[in-house]
């Protein structure tokens, strides 16, 4: 698997269907083969699947995963999940329903971490970095689905500041509370402010940065972004809700101070 993961996007024109299936099928499979290891089906435009669509999904799913990546399908429409849960393709692979995003409250400050680490991120060991991320996130109560997803979106945070500060003064943060975890990638760049329901820029000298947050968007719950409170630079705040908030937040890695 490269070490870059590359992340890609399929829209499903019309039902997933017989008449649909191969161009579908094409679409992926050149992805997978040139090296893509995330895809987003997105079904917005579906209003059914037959068993051809049904099969599509199960085999192209197979296929991502012997090669170490992930498949999802994300805007799906009510009835055509109803269809998805009874086939139990819900149980093999990450669905989204169509305006379906949670919602994140905000933190209570009396509520203090189980455990926080902060490392610093050196723009010559970037993938070191990822790779302790993956390691600390793993520690916690999410399925190995949501943590490739984790680890991909805290990955772009890394990449993005190490690029925005040409490499130094990146620092990463990791901390496990009751319901949810955050990690807060700051930099020492220029300042920049974005709030979560806030739609990044699609033009301009921004539009890359722009591109960044809608993908983290997609693979955490919310993602802020706002200047730092002493001195300069931003933080960008990923926030992933647990599926249960109980006393589930697991053994933090062998790094993670207790």
């Amino acid at each position: 698997m490269p070490d870059t993961v590359n992340i890609a996007f399929v829209v499903v024109e019309g039902d997933l269907d017989v008449t649909t299936v191969p161009a579908v099928r094409l679409r992926i499979d050149r992805l997978v083969a040139d090296g893509c290891r995330r895809i987003f089906v997105n079904m917005a435009e579906v209003t059914h699947v037959d068993s051809a669509g049904m099969g599509l999904i199960l085999t192209e799913l197979r296929y991502m995963r012997r090669e170490g990546g992930l498949l999802s399908l994300i805007n799906v429409s009510p009835q055509v999940y109803q269809a998805l849960r009874r086939m139990r393709i819900l149980d093999y692979m990450p669905v989204d329903r169509a305006g379906a995003r949670r919602s994140v409250s905000a933190l209570d400050p009396s509520v203090l971490p189980r455990w926080r680490t902060t490392f610093r991120v050196d723009a010559d060991a970037l993938s070191e970095a990822r790779e302790r991320m993956g390691r600390l996130l793993a520690s916690l109560p999410f399925s190995p689905d949501e943590v490739f997803d984790l680890k991909l979106a805290s990955g772009e945070a890394l990449g993005n500041a190490v690029d925005h500060t040409a490499g130094g003064g990146v620092l990463a943060t990791v901390a496990a509370y009751p319901d949810r975890v955050t990690i807060d990638v700051a930099d020492c760049g220029c300042g920049y402010e974005l709030a979560d329901d806030e739609e990044p820029p699609e033009a301009g000298p921004c539009a890359e940065r722009g591109r960044g947050i809608r993908l983290m968007r997609l693979l955490t719950d919310s993602v802020t972004i706002a200047h730092k409170s002493t001195g300069e630079g931003t933080v960008v705040r990923l926030v992933k809700l647990f599926d249960r908030a109980a006393d589930q937040t697991g053994e933090p890695a062998a790094d993670v101070p207790a």
